[in-house]
């Protein structure tokens, strides 16, 4: 991804604003944020479906509300090795806009710690040199006290694990 498009979606996440408001959660002992305003709901564990021949970043599928919603490990995606669930393991449903449809995706978590409110001032786009993570998965890295807190690019995330996921070709 180039500096202007990533500075670009750096920008638009703040939307004009100084502060942004944030779920804060744990991802293998990093800090994770995303915006409040996704979010859905955070859930207990819920019973969890597996679907054959699916790839490990949405490996299943839960019940939430009625509704069959998949279950991603983004943590696959930053090529963290998958965790077994402990007691505070968590589920955040969030909503996000693929192409031009609202869809609903549980996303694994460690633990989540709270809503807070992270400053712009206090961040700065990912370095493009050094990074152990794919530069366009992050939109932003927050300095919080001594340890930064990583704001993943959700919309560049999914919408690369579905493209990957699609069928070669389309249907035969």
């Amino acid at each position: 991804m180039n500096e202007a498009v990533r500075k670009l979606d750096y920008e638009t996440l703040w939307r004009g604003g100084e502060d942004l408001s944030v779920l804060t959660f744990n991802l293998n002992g990093e800090t994770f944020a995303i915006e409040a305003t996704v979010v859905q709901e955070i859930l207990d564990l819920l019973p969890e479906t597996h679907v054959p021949g699916s790839k490990p970043f949405v490996a299943s599928v839960i019940n939430f509300r009625g509704k069959v919603i998949p279950l991603a490990d983004i943590r696959l995606a930053f090529g963290m090795e998958a965790t077994e669930t402990t007691i505070d393991s968590r589920i955040v449903v969030i909503e996000l806009d693929l192409d031009d449809e609202a869809t609903l995706i549980g996303i694994r978590t460690d633990k989540v710690y709270e809503v807070t409110t992270l400053a712009k001032a206090a961040s700065e786009a990912p370095p493009s040199v050094g990074m152990r993570w794919r530069a366009d998965y992050i939109d932003c890295l927050v300095k919080r006290g001594g340890e930064f807190i990583i704001v993943p690019n959700l919309q560049a995330i999914f919408s690369l694990q579905r493209d990957r996921t699609a069928p070669a070709g389309g249907p035969n």
